[in-house]
């Protein structure tokens, strides 16, 4: 790539992208509702304390951290690509990025509600069936649910989904979407596997974790409309706050006189009035004087009124 092509993509953009966000197609809302369905299964087969107990169990013994110990050390700081504060930070930072160049607020409008419908839905989940992990496990074989654990489903896995994911939903191109794809499903299948050898979570919990995510995107189309609404009011009220010409929907232009002026039919530039030429007014006829002027006469010079003080009445002589 050629340095002067490099530097011309770090620079602001003239105008937003047009690129149409994304809709509920009828192919996203079969995947939401096959991803609902295996989310139902998961917790439906841990209840009843099914084969994937066992599972869950078996795994936890053969403990895989000890199996492998020279992985520890690095998958102690992989996992990290899990946890919602370090990667909300680092995908922040990048949107935000975005959003200057782009000249708009959707990157991040868009992550805000990822992570609050992540941060609801999880959390809800995880209070609600109050799984203990695998470190606090009471009964072998138990399905150790509906006591005062959290851990049902992994937020780490979730959140990886999500985190990730959302680079490749905010993608602008088909070859950029199909390339951060991959990259958030490697992070998020390497991220549920890392908590699984740690020891810090079931392998049912994983597995509820990436369909907690994957519904999260999946559902994100419908906050669309929501979005693009805050960024119009967002904008409308930079605009009125700093006073940004031309930016603010529903002013109104300028109102130009001259523009609505007619025309002087006869007349192609203005020609100056002549200073012995009486000028005229409306309500008086042409070649007479205004009224309220001496009853309509014209003064002449050297003459005064005959009710003026400085020249009195001739005294009348008596016959």
């Amino acid at each position: 790539m050629r340095t002067d092509r490099f530097l011309a993509r770090l620079e602001q953009e003239p105008q937003p992208p047009n690129v149409p966000a994304p809709v509920m197609s009828r192919t996203r809302l079969m995947l939401l509702w096959a991803t609902l369905g295996f989310y139902a299964v998961i917790v439906a087969a841990v209840w009843s304390t099914t084969w994937l107990v066992d599972l869950d169990w078996q795994v936890m013994l053969f403990r895989p951290y000890k199996q492998w110990p020279g992985m520890h050390a690095f998958l102690d700081y992989f996992v990290v690509l899990g946890q919602r504060g370090p990667t909300a930070v680092l995908i922040a930072a990048w949107l935000g990025w975005r959003c200057w160049r782009q000249r708009t607020l959707r990157p991040l409008l868009v992550m805000a509600s990822a992570l609050l419908l992540l941060n609801v839905s999880v959390g809800a989940a995880k209070l609600g069936m109050g799984r203990e992990g695998p470190h606090y496990a009471n009964v072998i074989g138990s399905n150790e649910m509906w006591l005062t654990g959290d851990i049902f489903p992994s937020g780490h896995t979730a959140n990886a989904v999500v985190t990730w994911g959302i680079l490749a939903y905010l993608a602008t191109t088909p070859r950029a979407r199909r390339t951060l794809s991959v990259i958030a499903a490697v992070f998020a299948l390497g991220v549920g596997a890392t908590t699984v050898y740690l020891g810090t979570h079931w392998v049912s919990d994983v597995l509820l974790g990436w369909a907690a995510g994957l519904l999260v995107l999946l559902a994100l189309p419908w906050c669309e409309p929501l979005i693009a609404t805050v960024e119009r009011y967002a904008f409308l009220l930079r605009d009125r706050l700093y006073g940004v010409p031309g930016q603010s929907r529903g002013a109104v232009p300028a109102f130009d006189v001259q523009q609505h002026l007619p025309a002087t039919a006869g007349r192609t530039s203005e020609e100056p009035r002549s200073r012995t030429e009486p000028a005229v007014t409306a309500g008086s006829r042409a070649g007479t004087a205004p009224r309220g002027v001496n009853g309509g006469r014209l003064r002449q010079p050297g003459r005064t009124h005959p009710s003026c003080p400085e020249h009195p009445a001739r005294p009348v002589s008596s016959h």
